[in-house]
Parts: C-alpha cells; structure tokens; sequence
C-alpha cells in the first residue's frame, strides 16, 4: 500500500481552515447518535515515528465531550502483560457502546516491530498478523466502527524532525531509540509496514493513509473520515443500508468457510453418551488421594515451566460442575489459580463484545483459571432467550473458536467440560435442593424455566459440541450420574493434559 500510495494534493491555506471548522463542528455533533444508537468507535494511529500522531490527537479530541472517549498510548508491555496472550491488552481496551477509543500505537507497532528486530520469527510474525485480522473481523462483525490511520513521512522528513527535537533540551526526550533506528532502517520498515497493512486491509476495517507533512491538513484527512466512518455506521444501524444485511443462511456459510483452521473432531450427541458408569465409595476415596496428590506436584511444574490452564466448565443445572470443580481446586496452591463464576454480564459487560469479559480474567503463565460457565453461553442461554440476535449466536462458534485458537497458540492448555446427566436425575437433585434448607440456596424459578426447555438446550448443545470440538481445545464429556465418577474423571483428564504438555 505505501509503496503504490499517490499523495493526495493539498488544499491551500484559505481551504484547510473553513474545512477544519466544518469538520471539527460536525465531530462535535455526532456524540448524541452515538450514545443513541450505541455505535462503539475505535481509532487507531500508527504510523512512522515523529510523525504527529500525537499532536494531531491532540486536536481531535478537543472536539468530543471528555466523558466519552478514552485516549490509550501504547508503550512497552506491562509485566502482567507480557505473561498474558498477544491480544490481551488490545482487546481489554475496546470501548463501550457510545463511546470512543483511541489508541496511540496499536498491534501494529508490536508486530512488526517485534519482526525486524528479530524478536519474532517469520512463522510466529505470520500468526500474530493472522490473529489481527480474525480481532478486527470479530470487532466489527460485531458492530465496532474500527478506524485504522498510518501517518506517513519520507524518510528526510522524519531525519529533520528528528534533529529538530533533539536540538532542543525541552524536546530531545521525545526521541526514542527506536525513532532513531527506524530512520536509519527505513526502507527495512516501509517494506514491511506495506506487506502488513496488504495482509491487514480488510473491507469492514481498512487502512486510511495519512499525509501527515503539515499537521493542520493531517488533521483534516483524519477528521474527515472519522466523520464519515460514523455516519455510514450510523446509517447501517438505523437500516440505512439494509443491502450489507447477512441472512442466517449467508452467515452460516460463511461461518462455516472460515472455521477450516479449526480442525473439528467428530463428537456423540447428547443422546448417545451411556450414563451408567459409577465408582464405589472406597475406589472413588482411594483414586481422589492419588489424581489430588499427582495433580498438586503438577501445579509446581506448571508454575516453574509457566504453562497456564484454563478449564471451561458447562454443564446442566444440578450437575455437578461445583463439587467436580472443588475436588479439582483441592488439589492447587491457592495463590496460583482462581475459579470464575460467570453469571449474566454486568452493565458496563453487555456494552462491549461478549468475550471482552472473558479475556479480562486470563490467566498469568503458570496459573490455572477455572470458569464455572463460560462463553459458551452466547450459543446456548443468549441463543434460547433471545438476549442476542441469530446472526449472532451463529457467528460466535468462528468467534469461539478462534479466541480458543489464540489461547493455543499463546501455549494455553484449554480444557473443556460438559457434565451430563439425564432428565430423572436432574430432577431428582432439583427436589432434594428444594426440600432440604441447606440446600435450597442452590435452586432457583429460572433452574425449573430452563427445565422446561430441556429439549431446546439439548439440541443448541449438541451443535455446539459438534461445531467447536477441535483438536486444540477438545470437549471432555462428564458422565455426572455418578458424581463420583464424573469427579475422578475430571481429575485424570486435568493430570493428562498436564503431563502430556509437560
């Protein structure tokens, strides 16, 4: 892209000033739609360094109300960062519904500037760019505005800019190590810079390249189409443009295009899983003390070889997953995991992408998450009572699967459990809940409203297992009849997937 760029010609004085008043009175405008319409933008500036981002941010946002945007450089990693996935500290940053988000520097900056300087090989540079694309794609399918700029200098630009700042005292400290370096290898950087925004242009989220010679008429190319990215999202939202709408049927096809990464395993519906499988009171004690005890030295090689866990726990009401998930934790040092009972998304949740929640309780490398409910829930809860539309819940098992793919990829160990019983058993555990007082905490209206619906959730779990078993993060039925087997079983699959890693 940079290298077949043509420069936009530059209005003269006289017109940048009555453009710039129009825009920034327009862009002052547009936060009331915004806030209505629940439009989240998210702005991202990369570019060459000196090149102005910053004072060109600057500008804008003296145009929005400050409760409503958010300004985010994105320096060196945090300690915390750098033991969480690639993506992490991109994605917790995503704005609410309404609201901006803009971000000095971005994924870009660390990709391939991790690539030239050889921190990253090819192979992993080419999964982390494959990574972006899948992050925007899951953005704006999901109704982000996602707005990339590449403020763009020549390299005799940049050198006296450089020299500039550094000639004076107050300034000299904007230059960095890596400033200097990009401009003494800066046919190395716009080579690569051109092949990534190529594989990156995607057309819900394409590249916008920024003249940023003079910064008055930087600002106006950027204002400008800020402008015009939320009108036409706007437009799209109030049903401006009904033509870009998918059918169900279009999404799943292209749902189902894009999930060839996956690598589905085959998987036995529901129906065909026998439940007849117990242990004895002295096998269940006596195999408890052995998986518990190999399972605690484990914990130690996790930590020491910072191999993180996550084990995703569905199931049926009155299955078993808190029992199963307590023999699990009984074996663990407690400063080194934490469960997650996921309930319904809170306010400030529900106003980002559902998995926003869920990446902000990742683990560290070398500690265990468990989730007591999960993700899943977009394609199961969401999908039967209608809290998310049929596009949506069709769309989240590529969505599903890729986040998934990510925590392979950053050397997760993914574990994932649907603990099963059958309808006479469930039953029977909601009675004995109800009337005994210890217990009735446990059952609620909406545990008996989700029974009625056994046979819908049954067919909704079934297409889940079926669309997102992969070879990376294999579903493990529970056969929770018997608690006790079901408990045991947990904690062998736990200890091989452990060893195996190991």
């Amino acid at each position: 892209m940079l290298k077949d760029w043509e420069k936009p010609e530059r209005p003269s004085d006289e017109e940048i000033e009555e453009r710039l008043s129009k825009a920034r009175e327009a862009l002052a405008t547009k936060q009331t739609a915004m806030k209505e319409q629940k439009l989240p933008v998210l702005v991202v500036l990369d570019g060459w360094g000196t090149a102005g981002k910053g004072s060109v941010l600057g500008r804008i946002i003296r145009n929005i109300d400050p409760r409503f945007f958010q300004v985010e450089t994105m320096d060196r990693k945090t300690e915390d960062e750098k033991r969480k996935p690639f993506l992490y500290r991109y994605f917790i940053r995503i704005p609410e519904a309404g609201k901006y988000k803009f971000l000095d520097g971005s994924w870009m900056d660390e990709a391939v500037g991790d690539y030239i300087h050889g921190r990253l090989k090819r192979s992993e540079y080419k999964k982390y760019v494959e990574s972006i694309c899948r992050f925007e794609r899951q953005l704006t399918d999901q109704g982000y505005l996602v707005l990339k700029f590449f403020f763009h200098i020549g390299r005799k630009e940049q050198k006296k800019r450089i020299e500039g700042l550094l000639a004076d005292k107050n300034t000299g400290w904007r230059v960095s190590g890596d400033d200097l370096w990009q401009n003494k290898n800066y046919a190395k950087y716009k080579e690569v810079y051109d092949q990534y925004m190529t594989a990156t242009n995607l057309p819900a989220a394409p590249w916008h390249l920024v003249d940023a010679k003079h910064k008055k008429w930087a600002e106006l190319q950027v204002l400008e189409i800020l402008i015009e990215g939320i009108d036409h999202a706007l437009a799209v939202r109030s049903g401006g443009n009904a033509d870009n709408a998918h059918t169900s049927s279009d999404m799943e096809a292209d749902v189902m295009a894009d999930m060839k990464f996956a690598k589905i395993m085959p998987i036995p519906k529901l129906s065909e899983i026998p439940l007849d499988k117990a242990l004895s009171e002295e096998e269940y004690h006596k195999e408890l003390d052995e998986c518990q005890s190999r399972l605690k030295e484990l914990h130690n090689i996790l930590y020491r070889k910072k191999i993180p866990v996550i084990i995703a726990y569905e199931g049926w009401d009155a299955a078993g997953k808190g029992g199963n998930i307590k023999r699990i934790t009984g074996a663990l040092d407690p400063r080194g995991f934490e469960v997650h009972p996921i309930a319904s998304p809170e306010p400030h949740e529900k106003a980002r992408h559902y998995l926003w929640r869920f990446w902000n309780r990742l683990p560290r490398t070398g500690h265990i998450a468990i989730f007591d409910r999960t993700w899943y829930g977009r394609v199961m809860v969401e999908r039967l009572e209608g809290f998310c539309s049929e596009n949506d819940w069709r769309s989240a098992y590529r969505e599903i699967n890729e986040f998934e793919k990510e925590l392979s990829d950053w050397g997760a160990i993914v574990i994932k459990f649907w603990v099963q019983i059958d309808k006479d058993v469930q039953l029977q555990r909601f009675t004995d809940r109800q009337n005994t007082p210890g217990k009735q905490w446990k059952i609620t209206e909406e545990d008996w409203r989700n029974r009625e619906k056994w046979d819908q959730y049954e067919t909704a779990v079934n297409e889940m297992l079926q669309k997102t078993n992969t070879t990376y993060a294999p579903w493990v039925i529970l056969e929770s009849n018997d608690k006790k087997y079901a408990r045991i079983k947990a904690l062998k699959t736990v200890i091989e997937a452990i060893e195996k890693r190991i």
